[in-house]
């Protein structure tokens, strides 16, 4: 596979670059027309091209192979988080949840949350960029902002679960969890879940878990939770 690879939802349908991916590959990469690029859909699958029009505004392609690509895990991980109110943090976990593998990322908006509002068009262009950098074929999803109490009452098919801090009878996701099972993970705000918070959630069926004896700042957690999926499905 070539090195550098290009993104675009739709290019199945409509063989071309969008506006930022062609200025790159023209203005950047100097491409010309007889070229060869990689081309993902984000979807699942590589696609072998060959440039056929250098328009640093909309760059035409021709399809030449469609490589398949299997997700490298056999399980659904949604990561569930309250995003902090520093956004390089936030920024920081989705681009390296992406690099490590996650299907879908939600933000919570919860009763200690400091950060109310998320800029997804920012965050969106990070889970593209890190997916092109990893070399993967799959481009997790990315929800608008959502309230705790609206979000847990959605169903989810899998395992689900609560991290928190409180002193409270609750058990380390990797002693929890299965390998191979859907995974759905609540993690906190800075100031953690409120106490109504965890009682309802338990209501709805998540189990309260640990990420282990040191408390966490809210990014690391997210990142441990994912990880730590990732690493028992591995063993």
């Amino acid at each position: 596979m070539n090195d550098t690879l290009f993104y675009y939802s739709d290019i199945r349908h409509n063989p071309q670059l969008p506006e930022q991916e062609s200025k790159h590959c023209i203005k950047v990469l100097r491409m010309k027309e007889g070229d060869s690029l990689m081309v993902t859909d984000g979807k699942g699958a590589f696609y072998e091209c060959t440039l056929l029009d250098s328009n640093p505004k909309n760059c035409t392609l021709s399809i030449d192979n469609i490589i398949e690509q299997p997700k490298s895990w056999n399980f659904n991980l949604h990561i569930a988080f309250a995003p902090t109110k520093n956004m390089d943090r936030n920024e920081w976990f989705v681009e390296k949840a992406t690099e490590i593998g996650v299907d879908r990322l939600t933000p919570l908006n919860c009763r200690f949350s400091e950060r109310k509002e998320i800029k997804k068009e920012r965050l969106e262009k990070i889970l593209i960029s890190a997916m092109k950098q990893s070399q993967q074929a799959y481009l997790p999803l990315l929800d608008e902002m959502i309230s705790f109490s609206e979000f847990i009452a959605m169903p989810f098919d899998g395992k689900k679960y609560i991290a928190h801090c409180y002193k409270k009878e609750k058990v380390l996701l990797s002693k929890a969890y299965s390998k191979e099972e859907n995974a759905l993970v609540l993690i906190g705000p800075e100031g953690d879940f409120s106490e109504n918070e965890i009682e309802l959630a338990l209501q709805h069926e998540f189990e309260p878990i640990s990420l282990g004896d040191n408390r966490l700042r809210t990014e690391t957690a997210c990142l441990a939770a994912c990880h730590t999926i990732h690493v028992l499905n591995q063993l």
